[in-house]
Order: structure tokens, then C-alpha cells, then sequence
């Protein structure tokens, strides 16, 4: 087996020495692990130094290669990579075959089957995907009696030549290199694999752990790098879930929903498939443009966990030393950096990802951060995370900011999420001055998010007038399967709810004023399950009321008339939804058809 290897570098200037410790380290070791499975069938690694296109014409001459084979790849830059070495190989006379191993579907025929189009909503990539032919089970497990045919010469110089490269020999510091958070390896990922897989309960209830402050640490049974980094098998780990289920439930067929974690990916795998712009704001045909800040000193205070918020701080602590962070903790960083508090872009924000994650593959790292700066796919612009309330919520004691951010470990539970709240006497037995040891916070979260909430809805009622309603499709607001997309509840704090995020009044329409005049105007309404009172500004040119089939996403209950607020006037209607998005997003329309 033959590795090409060529150097991998940051961009991101401060996080050089995280980028070694984890990224290239997992690599490395990725390739030895491949390597010592090889040897056990008295074969080697090749691993090859040099860009692909100066290596393949040398190698074909020297080792006489007839036949190529190489595993598809979905990303723009990867196709466009493969397609040179392709040319090179077809000039070279040599057979090229490809095979599709790191998806778990032909992406290309999912977008045939959608018209030439990716599915950009998670239901319809899943009534796609439905229709589809039932995917291949995995290859057996390559043993000595399969390969015994194959001949590996093997030179003495081989390690010297061929071996797997070290962080030093890359030019790498390693003095005072702490050991790996994520060990790299297929050996270790299928450990994980079968650690994932006892956890019957789970595979048979559907039911994710509660979250709690081990939650945020690293799982021994996490899988996401080794599932980047091709270590595990997509395929296996599908229909090891498969047969697991199958014995649980006595041969039941598993719901999609049990295979959310990798159909997820292939979703937003689909979506970049043929868009070279997808990681990209600008000319990107699925993005929202908007107008956000540049503000370098605020995004590297965020990178590098200066922001003055603990619970931010710490998770970006832990991304930087270990390479992972929980879901919702890169929910509530990415909020943090683009539409809840910094009004900085998404692309700023998943470099830094890209940099720091072990599992930052660059369709799903592009995705989530337009997803989680409701960017595209989601649109529930006035949800923000609270950077107090959430963490305080998750973890009451504080252990994660005490780990993570050891300046703070002598606050009590009280304050340490808002240490500036704390008086200066436990601030001083605490041995940590806010402003001096540690940032006061870097925006006035309360205000920052209102102003923010208040820019998304002009930015979305912009794109209602000029761009109708097709933008709104229905993805379900959390990826990862929690049940919302808070997920999880906050103490009440200033500027955030119960439920951990920060809302701008307490109806779920009344953000954009918020006074006493529009929440008595919705108690007047049609108050039942699923309706809401809806202020459009008047005038509306045109309403038209035409049959709205069962499976619309809103229905016109009543049309109550026209009230002033604030010397504004405006027409209130009474609609129906399951979409509160899309509810929002129809205020300050021009035109509404029923």
C-alpha cells in the first residue's frame, strides 16, 4: 500500500504548536497503525514523499505499475486532484480504478435522483437516500490467505525511505508534547467501535446520554476523527449498527433516525459535492450573504479563549490542547463568533475549526458553520446560546471551567461562570482579578444579541420581498439528533431563558419590540396549540387567500385587523404553522399568498 505525504501546515498563526499535537500526530499515527497491520501479513507501508503529481510519473516508470487504485473523493479540490493524477495515469498507460468507500452512498446518484440538484434539506436528502438500492455490506477483513498471492519487495533501506515520517523529521518541536487525547489508528477506532456498539440501551431506546459535565470531555467511545481520517469504515459502522439492532429488536428494520451521526454526513457531503464556493460566503449559491464584521482583534480573542466568558474560553481551551469539542459546545462557540454576540463570519470561524478539529472534514465543518450562523439550512435566527446560562446549566459545579481555565479554579460555583459579577473580596480570596488575571467580558452579551437578532430579521425580511418564501425549507434544527436546537436548559440569567438561549421577549414572536402593547395584541389572539398572531407592517399590497393543501407549512386562521403600535401600524393576522422560522420570516412581506 502506497501513502503520498506531503507536509501539513497552519495558516492560523498561534495555534502552529495545537496543529502538531493533534492533527499531524493523528495522522502519523493513522499510518503507523496501517503499517503494523501489514506487517502481520508480511507486507509494508509505502509511504512516499512529494506532491502527487511530481511522484505518480516517477513511480509508474520505477515499479512498472499497471493498475491504480484510488477511493473516490466527494470535495471539489479532491476530484479536481484526482482528475490530474487520473490524465497522468491514462497517459502513463496505467488502468485507473476507482472505488467509493469513504460515503456511504454514490453522492452523484443522489443528486440524479434530485434532478441534478443536492438536496439542501435533511428530509429530502432522506426520502432520496429511501429510494435508493440497498447499500453493499462491508469487504471481509484482508487475512494472510487473501494476500498471500501479493509480493512486497522490501529493501533493507525501507524505513528509511519508505517509513512513516515523525513530527521531528517534519521540522516539528515536540519538547514538552503531552500524550494524545485521540490516539489515531484503525486498531483504535474499531476498540471504540465496539465500546460504541454495547451500549444496547442506547441503539434500543434511541436515547442519548443527558448532557452533564463528563458529556464535554472526551469519550472513549467517540468516533468522528477516525471516521475523517478513514480509520473506520462508514459502511461498518452502519451495519454493525444494523445487526445490533436487528438482535435487540428481534429483526425489526432500524428507523433512519439511528443513523443519524452518518447521515448527517453524507448530507452535507452531497450538498458540496459540485459547489467549489460551498466553504465560501461569497458566490456561494446556497449561502446568505450578509454583511458581517471584520473585526481581527475580536476573533483572535475568541480563538484563543480570551474572550472574558469562562464557559467560551474553556471550550476553545479544550479544542486547542486536545483537537475535539462536544457538539453543543461548538454550537455555542460558533453562536458566540457569528449571529449571537461578535457578528463575525461563519468562514472566520470554521478556519479555526479546520485547523484545530481532528474530525474537520471540509464539507461538514463548511456546513455546520453555515447552519450554526444560520447561514443556510437553518433559519431560526432568534435562538441564540446564552454564554452563562448554558454552560452554568450543563455543568452547575463548574469542573469543565476549572479544567480547562485553572485561573478560575478558586471561584465558587456562584460566580464562576460570571466571575466579574463576583465581589472583589472572593475575587481576591480567588486569587484572580477579573480585568487582571483574567478578561472582563469582551461585549455586553444582552445587548450584542439583541442587536444581532434585530440584523438577521432585516437581512431575512429582505430576502422574503425579493426571494419569496422557497428559502424557508424545514431542516430539523439540531443535527445531532437532541430534540431542539437549544437542546438543553440554562439558569436564568440576565439576557438568557430557561432554556439556555437568549430570546428577545417572552413570545416567540415579539422579539423585534418587545413591549407591553404587541404581547397584550398576541394574548388576543387564537392562542392554541400551533397558532400564532403574526404583525405584518402595513401596508400588505396584496393577500390572497387561496386553498391551503394539509401538508403547506402554514395555514390563515383569521385576519383580525389593523392596530397601531409605536405609531406603526400594522395588519394582524392569525396563522397557523408548525414552523416558527417561517412564521418570523413572513413578517414585513409585501406580498403574501395563501
Amino acid at each position: 500500500m502506497m501513502i503520498i505525504f506531503h507536509k501539513m501546515m497552519a495558516s492560523y498563526s498561534n495555534t502552529t504548536y495545537w496543529i502538531i499535537s493533534n492533527s499531524v500526530r493523528f495522522l502519523l499515527q493513522c499510518l503507523e497503525d496501517l503499517d503494523a497491520s501489514l506487517r502481520k501479513l508480511n507486507s509494508r507501508l509505502f509511504v512516499i514523499r512529494g506532491q502527487p503529481a511530481d511522484v505518480f510519473p516517477r513511480l509508474f516508470k520505477e515499479w512498472n505499475i499497471t493498475k491504480l487504485s484510488i477511493e473516490y473523493d466527494s470535495e471539489p479540490f479532491g476530484k479536481e486532484r484526482d482528475a490530474a493524477i487520473k490524465k497522468l495515469a491514462t497517459e502513463a498507460g496505467v488502468e485507473v480504478i476507482v472505488r467509493i468507500s469513504h460515503t456511504l452512498y454514490d453522492l452523484d446518484k443522489i443528486i440524479e435522483l434530485n434532478g441534478g440538484q443536492p438536496p439542501l434539506t435533511y428530509k429530502r436528502f432522506q426520502t432520496l437516500i429511501s429510494k435508493m438500492e440497498p447499500l453493499e455490506i462491508p469487504v471481509e477483513t484482508i487475512t494472510s490467505e487473501v494476500i498471500e498471492k501479493c509480493t512486497t519487495p522490501l529493501s533493507d533501506d525501507h524505513d528509511e525511505k519508505y517509513g512513516v515520517p515523525s513530527l521531528e523529521e517534519l521540522g516539528f518541536d515536540t519538547d514538552g508534547l503531552s500524550s494524545a487525547v485521540w490516539p489515531g489508528g484503525e486498531t483504535e477506532a474499531l476498540t471504540r467501535l465496539e465500546r460504541h456498539l454495547e451500549r444496547k440501551a442506547w441503539v434500543a431506546n434511541f436515547e442519548r446520554p443527558r448532557m452533564n459535565a463528563n458529556s464535554l470531555l472526551a469519550s472513549p467511545t467517540g468516533l468522528s476523527p477516525y471516521l475523517r481520517f478513514g480509520c473506520l469504515s462508514c459502511r461498518l459502522f452502519y451495519f454493525k449498527l444494523t445487526d445490533l439492532y436487528k438482535k435487540v429488536k428481534k429483526n425489526s428494520s432500524p428507523p433512519l433516525s439511528l443513523y443519524g451521526q452518518l447521515l448527517w454526513r453524507e448530507f452535507f457531503y452531497t450538498a458540496a459535492t459540485n459547489n467549489p464556493r460551498f466553504d465560501k460566503m461569497e458566490g456561494n449559491p446556497i449561502c446568505v450573504q450578509i454583511p458581517w464584521d471584520k473585526n481581527p482583534e475580536a476573533l483572535a480573542k475568541w480563538a484563543e479563549g480570551r474572550t472574558g466568558f469562562p464557559w467560551i474560553d474553556a471550550i476553545m481551551t479544550q479544542l486547542r490542547q486536545e483537537g475535539w469539542i462536544h457538539h453543543l459546545a461548538r454550537h455555542a462557540v460558533a453562536c458566540f463568533l457569528t449571529r449571537g454576540d461578535l457578528w463575525i463570519s461563519w468562514e472566520e470561524g470554521m478556519k479555526v475549526f479546520e485547523e484545530l478539529l481532528l474530525d474537520a472534514d471540509w464539507s461538514i465543518n463548511a456546513g455546520s458553520w453555515m447552519w450554526l450562523s444560520c447561514s443556510s439550512f437553518f433559519q431560526q435566527f432568534f435562538h441564540c446560546y446564552c454564554p452563562v446560562g448554558f454552560g452554568r446549566r450543563t455543568d452547575p459545579n463548574g469542573d469543565y471551567i476549572r479544567r480547562y481555565l485553572p485561573v478560575l479554579r478558586g471561584f465558587p460555583a456562584k460566580y464562576i461562570y460570571d466571575p466579574w459579577n463576583a465581589p472583589e473580596g472572593i475575587q481576591k480570596v480567588a486569587k484572580c482579578l477579573i480585568g487582571v488575571n483574567y478578561p472582563k467580558p469582551m461585549v455586553n452579551h444582552a445587548e450584542a444579541s439583541r442587536l444581532n437578532i434585530e440584523r438577521m430579521k432585516q437581512i431575512y425580511q429582505q430576502l422574503s420581498r425579493y426571494r419569496g418564501l422557497g428559502l424557508l425549507a424545514s431542516v430539523p434544527s439540531n443535527p445531532n439528533g437532541n430534540g431542539g436546537f437549544m437542546g438543553y436548559s440554562a439558569e436564568n440569567v440576565p439576557g438568557c431563558s430557561s432554556s439556555g438561549s437568549c430570546s428577545q421577549g417572552s413570545g416567540i414572536l415579539h422579539y423585534a419590540h418587545g413591549d407591553s402593547q404587541q404581547t397584550h395584541l398576541l394574548k388576543q389572539g387564537k392562542n392554541e396549540a400551533l397558532e400564532h398572531t403574526v404583525l405584518f407592517p402595513f401596508p400588505i399590497l396584496n393577500i390572497h387567500f387561496l386553498n391551503v393543501q394539509e401538508e403547506a407549512p402554514w395555514a390563515l386562521v383569521s385576519v383580525v385587523g389593523n392596530v397601531l403600535v409605536r405609531k406603526r401600524t400594522h395588519r394582524v393576522l392569525v396563522l397557523k404553522s408548525r414552523d416558527r422560522a417561517l412564521i418570523s420570516l413572513l413578517q414585513g412581506a409585501d406580498k403574501i399568498t395563501f
